[in-house]
């Protein structure tokens, strides 16, 4: 027992409450006579009081002014509560003896700072009630009030501090001192109710009944708390004034007592704070890599999606393609950057809040990091960038292929039509041998000769005209091969086909020739007028049936400069058809004066042109059709010119407000850039007016949709450029999803200061000062400072630095050595320079108190101490103690604590 004592009490020989035992004594040196109420209430306190220890050395007293007479017990009742020995009493039972042992007493109270006055040996031994009381009062002050202090005050003031803030919070509850205060029994039970509330239903108390109060406060304390029943409810009550003295005495019983429970709830109460952050961030810290887990997956699955490069085959199947981009960009990427740009918010949060709490930064797991995020966004959006560009490319090729194809079947069409034709006339005539293989010109006179070889000089002027025609053909055959046309074998087998036409018209057409130039000298008369008509009205055909071809020829315009072009050109045609209309009067003409001679001579053979298969019939039909297809070119152009104009308005629409969104884009960056340096407001006038900018650019959105709806309109009237404006609806993408990211982290930024300055207790003018000499020294306005000016910020504060200090403060504002210094690792470092943390010595403190200075924890302690959720979080991971005289179950709550703040799983 006396072992526990030593360890257990310290004293200093000085304390600051000497003059108030000096007052507190000449009081009752003056009042020689103790009131009877007030001396009954002390023989019992006191005596009960002293009982408490002299029980601990197997001993107690009956009556106070007589067992302390011979001193033997005074002196065993200083040692149990001094925990100190004091010097060898004398045996003997003669006065002088009894005297030496009140005086060693005495002077032992002495020697802790204490002045006796009025107080002697001689008084004590005789039995002096008032002197003896006065003595255990004087040791009740030095050894049980003295050394409490609460909020710098000590002893009476405190203790009587202590019992107003405990009992504040109870009804009819009003300690004013050590008397009349606690007449009523409810300032008792109000105190055992706060450190004890499962020993007193206090709702159920009534103030007009003090005698069952005082009993129910004195049985309890007695039962439970083991403080002796020191005061009687009757005395208590019958006496206007109780006994201060008494009072103090006892109440100081439960101070002692529950001063241990404050201690275990302290150290609980700071434990709960550290486990509580813990929880909090690794919640923080899942949900971060949820996030990042299914971003990253939509990611993986888009990409290969935007990365494939595999064309169809026909138009509709490519619009459905860019349809389903479309779709994309509207419905499915719109969430992802919001759920991006969250993502990178709630890391900053988190890693600040680890900063703020003097945790180990978090890394996040393989592949998660927001740089990681970072590079694969790039990825998808360089793929989206280059997807994009490659639809409307392969929509571009598509729709030439489509022109050229159609383009190839007209002209083949046309060329077949008169190749057949051709080869009909020269080969096909039933029951005749082929033409130009006849060798008819043997048999024929020198005029039937002439005339077939001016047939043939007219056929091979008709063969010659078409070359061109099959070159175009060979032409526009080798541009589908070129471009990849998915029917391109049929163009090559009709390509084939024209060509080895072609080639027998061509070597049938040499062979008649020097056949017929053989003969050509035995012929020598040849009809003038037939041979001048069919010379005429060969090219004057040739020229219709090109005419007629360019009429119906499609064309394939992207500008109104170029359908002008094509009017302009047809305008330039149409200036020609005077001169086509004479020449074919003149034609005609040749024939009427055949016909004139042929009725003037009375002709009667078969005046068939021999030199020609072109009749007069066939030139006015085909002038009629090339006077029909002359307004329809006309109309077909000016279809053309009002579409081109409908593309302009387009054109000009989307202009009109791209050149007003893209302004306003950045006008809203430099807003938000401005207020973010801004230094003479709050924290919390900056966060209002990022706000306010938030919700203008939120209401601001239907605009932008309202221009994608413009620009898809344009692209689906197939309107690639626009020279009103140098805004793409890419730009404006990219603009506006940059502007709702750098509101977003701005803010973001803004609430960590907050959030950094509310927790380290940093005030207003702290956060301005460092504001504003980080602006000042930000000479480059990049939101950064370079080594040399973090180093003049620094002495400009008045810091003293060296090369090896300074090396060592760059590693904590720049681990990554980057040679910048942002903003919040400036204000980071600011704030570990001014504030303190909580650290692992102290959660180690607090754990050692819960476990009664022992250098592990058992399981039940924590549940005692911590609340449930609490308890079960540290069993779970604490390890087993490893240390000597451990028991079986206890945990290790030094590795524990020491892992909160280092690197760790945690």
């Amino acid at each position: 027992m006396m072992t526990e004592i030593e360890t257990t009490v310290h004293y200093n020989n000085g304390f600051g409450d000497e003059e108030d035992y000096m007052i507190q004594e000449d009081e009752w040196d003056r009042d020689m006579l103790l009131d009877p109420a007030w001396e009954k209430q002390q023989r019992k306190t006191f005596t009960a009081w002293c009982n408490s220890h002299l029980r601990k050395a197997g001993t107690q007293i009956e009556n106070i002014e007589d067992d302390f007479r011979n001193g033997l017990k005074l002196m065993l009742l200083l040692e149990v509560i001094s925990g100190e020995r004091l010097p060898k009493p004398d045996r003997g039972k003669m006065r002088f003896h009894k005297i030496a042992n009140v005086n060693k007493a005495l002077d032992f109270i002495t020697s802790k700072g204490v002045k006796l006055v009025s107080i002697g040996a001689e008084e004590i031994v005789d039995g002096n009630i008032k002197m003896t009381l006065g003595m255990i009062w004087t040791i009740i002050l030095r050894f049980a009030i003295q050394d409490i202090s609460v909020e710098e005050t000590s002893a009476k003031e405190g203790l009587l501090l202590w019992c107003q803030r405990k009992t504040a919070p109870y009804r009819n509850v009003n300690v004013q001192n050590f008397h009349v205060s606690w007449k009523d029994g409810l300032a008792f039970c109000a105190l055992i109710h706060r450190h004890r509330p499962d020993l007193i239903d206090y709702a159920k108390l009534n103030k007009d009944d003090p005698m069952g109060n005082l009993n129910l406060a004195f049985e309890i304390a007695e039962k439970h708390l083991d403080i002796p029943k020191m005061l009687d409810a009757e005395d208590i009550i019958n006496t206007p004034k109780p006994d201060e003295r008494a009072i103090m005495t006892y109440v100081s019983c439960f101070y002692h007592a529950f001063a241990g429970a404050e201690q275990a709830e302290t150290a609980a109460n700071r434990i709960c704070k550290v486990l509580g952050v813990n929880q909090e961030n690794e919640k923080l810290m899942e949900e971060y890599e949820r996030l990042a887990s299914e971003l990253l997956e939509w990611i993986r699955r888009t990409t290969p999606w935007l990365e494939n490069r595999t064309a169809e085959k026909n138009m509709v199947e490519m619009q459905r393609k860019l349809e389903d981009f479309r779709d994309y960009r509207r419905m499915h990427k719109p969430p992802k950057v919001q759920e991006k740009c969250q993502l990178e918010i709630s890391f900053n949060t988190l890693q600040t809040k680890l900063r703020i709490s003097n945790r180990p930064a978090f890394m996040p797991s393989e592949g998660k990091m927001v740089s990681d995020i970072a590079s694969a966004w790039q990825g998808l959006e360089g793929a989206e960038k280059g997807y994009e560009e490659w639809l409307l490319t392969e929509i571009r090729r598509l729709e030439r292929l489509d022109h050229l194809a159609e383009k190839f079947r007209q002209k083949a069409s046309t060329h077949e039509t008169w190749a057949n034709v051709s080869l009909a006339v020269c080969a096909y005539d039933p029951g005749k041998e082929l033409i130009l293989s006849q060798k008819d010109y043997e048999t024929a006179t020198l005029t039937e000769v002439r005339a077939l070889l001016r047939k043939h000089e007219s056929f091979e002027s008709d063969l010659a005209a078409h070359q061109d025609r099959v070159e175009q053909i060979a032409a526009i055959a080798q541009e589908l091969n070129e471009l990849d046309y998915y029917d391109v074998a049929a163009v090559n087998q009709r390509c084939q086909r024209i060509c080895d036409l072609w080639d027998q018209l061509g070597t049938l057409t040499q062979k008649r020739r020097e056949a017929l130039e053989r003969t050509e000298k035995l012929l020598e008369t040849i009809d003038q007028l037939f041979l001048e008509f069919a010379k005429r009205s060969a090219p004057f055909n040739n020229w219709m049936e090109g005419a007629m071809e360019d009429l119906q020829d499609m064309f394939f315009v992207h500008t109104i400069d170029e359908v002008q072009s094509l009017i302009s050109s047809h305008e330039q045609f149409k200036a020609t058809l005077p001169e086509a209309d004479g020449e074919r009067q003149a034609i005609l003409g040749i024939h009427m004066e055949v016909q004139k001679i042929s009725q003037s001579y009375g002709i009667k053979a078969n005046l068939i042109n021999p030199y020609s298969t072109i009749t007069t019939e066939e030139l006015l039909a085909k002038w009629d059709r090339v006077k029909k297809l002359v307004p329809q070119r006309e109309g077909s152009l000016q279809e053309e010119l009002a579409r081109q104009h409908a593309s302009e308005r387009l054109r000009r629409q989307f202009a009109v407000q791209a050149n007003l969104i893209g302004p306003w884009i950045q006008t809203r960056m430099e807003e938000i850039g401005h207020c973010s340096l801004e230094v003479g407001g709050t924290l919390e006038d900056q966060m209002t007016q990022l706000k306010q900018f938030e919700h203008v650019i939120v209401t601001y959105k239907p605009n932008i949709d309202k221009l994608e709806g413009d620009h898809q309109l344009i692209q689906e009237s197939l309107v690639f450029d626009n020279k009103h404006t140098n805004y793409t609806m890419e730009h404006i993408r990219v603009g506006w999803e940059l502007l709702l990211t750098t509101i977003a982290r701005t803010i973001n930024e803004i609430e960590t200061q907050i959030l950094t300055r509310d927790a380290k207790g940093i005030s207003q003018e702290q956060m301005h000062e460092f504001r504003s000499s980080f602006n000042h020294f930000d000479r480059k306005k990049h939101g950064a400072m370079d080594t040399d000016d973090f180093r003049a910020c620094l002495i400009s504060m008045g810091y003293d630095l060296g090369e090896v200090e300074f090396a060592r403060i760059m590693m904590l504002v720049d681990p990554s050595a980057t040679g910048m210094v942002s903003f919040q690792s400036f204000i980071d470092f600011m704030t570990r320079e001014t504030t303190d943390t909580d650290t692992a010595d102290q959660v180690v403190a607090s754990f050692r108190i819960l476990a009664a200075n022992k250098p592990y924890i058992l399981v039940e302690e924590l549940r005692r101490e911590l609340p449930p959720d609490q308890a079960e979080y540290c069993i779970l991971r604490m390890a087993p103690y490893s240390g000597p005289g451990g028991p079986a179950g206890a945990l290790d709550y030094t590795a524990f604590s020491t892992a909160l703040y280092g690197e760790s799983d945690l």
